[in-house]
């Protein structure tokens, strides 16, 4: 007999058959709890439970990768900074994000260049008194017409009313072979900016031998690491050091050493050679990765800014500029160095602040170079110094104002490579490791 349920009602009556139970209520549950319904219904209220373990997770899974990258940089900064260097902390950090973090070149040279807009120096302002004292007074006498000859012609001054001593070259060091081998020099470049020193240098090839030396990060891939510092047993014919140019990375600037390459040298850049045979050149690369057997060294640094007496057509103000850096623009004056060659075939180095690619250029074209490069910029790395030998030893002199480096900069391991100009010796040149 099927059974029948009662009414709700609880009155007793049968229901009637139509109200039977289906199949699927024969079995009724137990009742559910009402704290567990309630726990339930609270736990997927917004706030509840289950809702702030999936928002956790959410967080989690966002916040992972950003600790591990940060984990990363963490470890990464902690080991390049612990690491020997000559360079302030500030300087060495931004090299820490150009070589170890990925678009680190970009991000930096952007950053330099807001910086640099941000700062530029204004045109105008009161004119100088007086130039800054470099090298020593040229004697009373006249020299020798033969070593009149030898000497560089006066850089004509900018401005209508020259300064004393601008643009004279005075000797520094001790002579050789009857003349000087480096002269100084300083005058005001632009009438725009009364303020404004260009610092320059002229190097005598006959009478100069002149080594290129790798720092202890820059080239990044040494042939020979070497002592990172003038040697000890060089300093002793030593007479002026000045630094090289832009790093490896920017630009794949190449290097070699004694015939063998420390990077690989790319065609198009305008690269400094010391040959064999003491002749100093400037040339626009195009032998390939490696340099010949009559090349002593050899360092690149960007394309040419000065070819035959004339600036690169190439030159240009946009501070964006993919060719001269994110920072070589109209809008970035910083300080800036670079070397040329005269008709002659001496050696030029000019240093001076507030400066343009372009500014730069016309200055080394001003003081006679017919083919000029752009080495390093920015307030840290222009470094010119000369050397006298006395009775206590050996004792540098900082041509050029850098509170950032100390006249004994190349006289201890440094991280970027160098040059030292030295009294030469007899025979072919080589580059002195010990």
């Amino acid at each position: 007999m099927r059974s029948l349920r009662r009414s709700r009602t609880g009155s007793g009556v049968d229901a009637p058959p139509d109200a039977a139970e289906s199949p699927s209520d024969a079995a009724e549950s137990p009742p559910v709890p009402a704290s567990l319904a309630q726990g339930a219904a609270r736990a997927e209220q917004p706030g509840g439970p289950a809702v702030r373990r999936r928002r956790r997770l959410r967080r989690i899974l966002v916040a992972a990768p950003f600790l591990v990258v940060l984990s990363w940089a963490i470890v990464s900064y902690s080991a390049w900074m612990l690491q020997p260097t000559s360079m302030q902390w500030n300087a060495r950090s931004a090299e820490w994000v150009r070589n170890e973090v990925p678009f680190g070149n970009w991000l930096v040279d952007q950053g330099e260049s807001i910086d640099y807009s941000l700062n530029a120096p204004k045109t105008g302002g009161p004119q100088l008194k007086s130039l800054p004292t470099v090298g020593l007074n040229p004697p009373r006498t006249s020299p020798p017409k033969s070593q009149a000859a030898a000497w560089p012609p006066p850089v004509k001054p900018v401005f209508s009313h020259p300064l004393p001593g601008e643009g004279v070259w005075k000797p520094t060091g001790p002579p050789v072979d009857g003349g000087p081998p480096v002269l100084l020099t300083t005058f005001r470049p632009e009438l725009d900016y009364p303020q404004t020193v260009a610092y320059v240098a002229w190097f005598d090839p006959t009478r100069t031998e002149i080594g290129y030396y790798p720092g202890r990060y820059e080239p990044p891939n040494a042939a020979v690491r070497g002592p990172m510092m003038v040697p000890y047993d060089q300093r002793s014919r030593l007479l002026a050091t000045f630094n090289g140019g832009f790093t490896y990375t920017d630009g794949a600037n190449g290097s070699a050493d004694n015939g063998r390459t420390n990077e690989p040298l790319k065609d198009g850049n305008a690269t400094l050679i010391g040959y064999r045979d003491g002749r100093i050149a400037i040339v626009n690369w195009s032998g390939g990765p490696d340099v010949a057997s009559d090349v002593a060294w050899a360092r690149q640094s960007l394309a040419p800014i000065l070819w035959n007496g004339q600036l690169n057509p190439q030159l240009d103000d946009n501070p964006d500029s993919p060719q001269w850096g994110y920072t070589l623009g109209g809008l970035a004056r910083v300080w800036r160095t670079g070397v040329g060659i005269d008709r002659r075939g001496n050696l030029i180095y000019v240093a001076a602040d507030d400066q343009t690619v372009i500014s730069l250029a016309k200055i080394l074209q001003h003081v006679g170079a017919v083919r000029a490069m752009e080495f390093d910029i920015n307030p840290e790395w222009h470094t010119l110094i000369t050397y006298t030998h006395g009775a206590k030893g050996l004792v540098p002199t900082m041509v050029g104002p850098n509170p950032m480096q100390s006249p004994t900069r190349y006289l201890v391991p440094d991280d970027r490579d160098f040059f030292a100009v030295y009294q030469p010796l007899p025979g072919p040149v080589t580059v002195p490791f010990k």
